[in-house]
């Protein structure tokens, strides 16, 4: 597996390398794209220059590149598989009632025998992630490694772009990449480092990802009460107050954050499920364990076993992090580094909620993590 990484700020920091150009070469690119149309004329050079390969990517809320943060920029990988192949699925998404089934859709196209994994680019917007995976989990076997994230627009959550075919970004669109072949491996995990506090709270009225009550109380007024002086910045100011929700008390807990609120419902929209009769708790950032949250991410990969090579490694991080880090963001892209093989090249962005395989050997909706992919050949 060959690897290459570029970015762009004002201009791209080296010349491409046409020689990596192929169909089994996937080009991913994160960044400021939709907005910016100075970005955009650079999404289309880099895809011109690669006119063959898979291309892949979406805006962000930040950009990650071998243990930098960039922002309102580019980061671009051009991997070329040697010994594997890949293959892309791509499918619009109009409503958030349709992602199951365009989850079950996506993994029925990729599912062949010799399938390793799958890599998610989302929309982060009108989507509910939990029953995204939902479909995706219900098409696939076990064994196959599920990862990926939403796309992000900063913390505006005003709109968010998946790049097509034709490597212009758009709204609305679902991208999957399936890795296929005996030397490709595929391994993810995750890890968050918010703690929780106070007592947990009965949901005890929501619909999907909506939450309308908590102990029969409107959760708009809850989560004001709790906000305190930041209530009035919501939804960006909810990124750093996330809930943490549970079924019932044998599942495993989860962190979900807002995407948008309801004044004339006081109810809350959130990135994945809220399930009614299941239990919520507000939870408190620290620092330091928000970084070993993405060092024990990366502890994870290397538990599995040994690597080889010079593997690529996707790092998808929640924009909450990253607003909460601020200037010691890079302290948990670096840290990552430390612990993943000599030679590891990391590209990433910052989103609006990560995808990861768990330890039931499911995949969900994460929110609030540092969430890893590493991918590497024999």
């Amino acid at each position: 597996m060959q690897i290459k990484l570029y970015q762009y700020s004002d201009e791209w920091n080296e010349p491409f390398d046409p020689a990596l150009d192929s169909e089994n070469t996937l080009l991913l690119i994160f960044g400021g794209m939709g907005r910016d149309p100075r970005l955009d004329s650079a999404v289309e050079e880099v895809c011109g220059a690669y006119p063959r390969a898979v291309l892949a990517g979406c805006s962000s809320a930040g950009e990650i590149c071998d243990g930098e943060l960039y922002e309102h920029a580019l980061v671009v990988a051009v991997i070329r598989l040697e010994k594997s192949r890949m293959r892309k699925v791509q499918l619009p998404i109009t409503s958030a009632d349709d992602s199951e089934k365009v989850g079950e859709m996506l993994a029925r196209e990729l599912l062949e025998e010799d399938l390793k994994g799958i890599f998610i680019i989302s929309e982060g917007l009108t989507i509910n992630g939990t029953e995204l995976t939902q479909g995706i989990n219900a098409q696939l076997p076990e064994g196959v490694v599920v990862s990926g994230g939403l796309a992000a627009d900063d913390d505006r959550f005003e709109r968010t772009y998946v790049l097509d075919e034709g490597c212009r970004p758009r709204t609305g669109i679902v991208s999957a990449i399936g890795f296929y072949g005996a030397s490709l491996h595929m391994r993810a995990g995750y890890r968050g480092g918010w703690d929780r506090f106070g007592v947990e709270r009965r949901i005890t009225s929501s619909r999907k990802n909506v939450l309308y009550t908590l102990n029969d109380e409107p959760a708009l007024e809850v989560y004001k009460r709790y906000l305190g002086k930041y209530a009035d910045e919501l939804p960006a100011s909810a990124l750093l107050f996330p809930l943490a929700i549970r079924e019932s008390k044998e599942k495993e807990a989860k962190v979900r954050t807002v995407l948008a609120v309801n004044e004339a419902e006081q109810s809350i929209t959130f990135a994945g499920e809220m399930p009614e009769g299941g239990s919520a708790s507000f939870m408190k950032a620290n620092f330091d364990r928000i970084i070993d949250g993405a060092y024990e991410a990366a502890e994870s990969l290397m538990e599995a076993g040994e690597v080889s090579g010079e593997p690529l490694c996707i790092a998808v991080s929640c924009v909450g992090r990253r607003l909460l880090l601020k200037q010691r963001t890079e302290e948990e892209l670096e840290v990552i580094l430390d612990v993943l093989p000599k030679g590891t090249r990391q590209i990433g962005f910052y989103s609006y909620g990560e995808i990861s395989t768990m330890h039931s050997g499911e995949c969900d909706l994460h929110n609030q993590t540092m969430t890893l992919t590493l991918i590497w050949e024999e």
